[in-house]
């Protein structure tokens, strides 16, 4: 059963997890605290020039995806 795994050996939801509350402690001093929120704006600015993703959906879905890029380079 490899769902949700590394093909390194890390756990996916933990890093990610560990990623998110680092963020929380450290604020703007973490290092993944920029670029995600710069994808939530990217998100954002597609959500509302596209007409069937919404502003917070896109905002999501862009802070997600940078998120994700930051644990899974």
């Amino acid at each position: 059963m490899t769902e949700g795994k590394n093909p390194n050996g890390g756990d996916l939801i933990e890093d990610l997890k560990v990623e998110v509350v680092g963020m929380a402690k450290d604020g703007a001093k973490h290092p993944s605290t920029k670029p995600v929120l710069t994808g939530m704006a990217i998100g954002a600015a597609a959500g509302w020039i596209l007409p069937v993703v919404s502003l917070p959906l896109g905002a999501l879905a862009g802070a997600g995806f940078m998120l994700y890029k930051r644990v899974r380079p």
